[in-house]
């Protein structure tokens, strides 16, 4: 008689989900110190799973994409959205997929996907990026500065989406880091344990 030690098989994406992104650069290593992650393993980008024209697309606001945007047709520098597996494919470093707990009702999914398409094409905001950065730092931030989405980065993006759906709870979706915000879900059981893509 064989036993058989089968794993649980690898969830496939679904609208809702993170995936997070740990780079090999310098720029990736500084993000993880600033927010107190682990360099070359934490996550210096996040971008989340919504869809469109019926296909599962990877949203998120970045400047360092050479990709074009599978909605607005060349590269651009801000909110974007990619094919996943090219964008998985692309990225020089490691990468996370990060299920939510259960799959988005059909009402969610589609105030998801809209809130993700309204806000397609916004700049990059470089500096909101900045003040996310450290626990201390993000907070007293969020506490001065009111939440601001005419620009995002991408933990902000990602942040805001789910506020909007109503699985975050948080009054300045301004204020997370890429980090920060994996954990927080992480801990409220928003998000479930992740599986490496790459």
């Amino acid at each position: 008689m064989i036993l058989s030690l089968s794993r649980k098989p690898r969830p496939a994406p679904k609208a809702g989900d993170i995936v997070g992104f740990s780079g090999d650069s310098w720029l990736s290593v500084g993000i993880n110190l600033a927010t107190y992650g682990i360099p070359f393993w934490s996550l210096s980008h996040v971008g989340i799973v919504g869809e469109h024209d019926g296909e599962l697309l990877l949203f998120e606001s970045t400047s360092l994409s050479e990709l074009s945007c599978a909605i607005q047709g060349k590269p651009v520098w801000g909110t974007q959205a990619h094919w996943i597996d090219e964008c998985v494919r692309a990225y020089g470093g490691k990468v996370w997929h990060y299920p939510l707990w259960r799959p988005l009702y059909a009402f969610e999914s589609q105030r998801l996907s809209a809130f993700l398409l309204e806000y397609i094409s916004k700049d990059y905001d470089a500096i909101g990026a900045f003040r996310a950065g450290g626990i201390g730092w993000s907070w007293l931030e969020s506490k001065l500065r009111r939440q601001d989405l005419s620009s995002l980065f991408c933990s902000e993006y990602c942040a805001a989406a789910h506020q909007h759906i109503g699985i975050l709870r948080t009054d300045n979706a301004s204020r997370w880091s890429p980090n920060r915000l994996v954990r927080t879900e992480r801990q409220r059981g928003v998000l479930l344990r992740p599986w490496r893509l790459k």
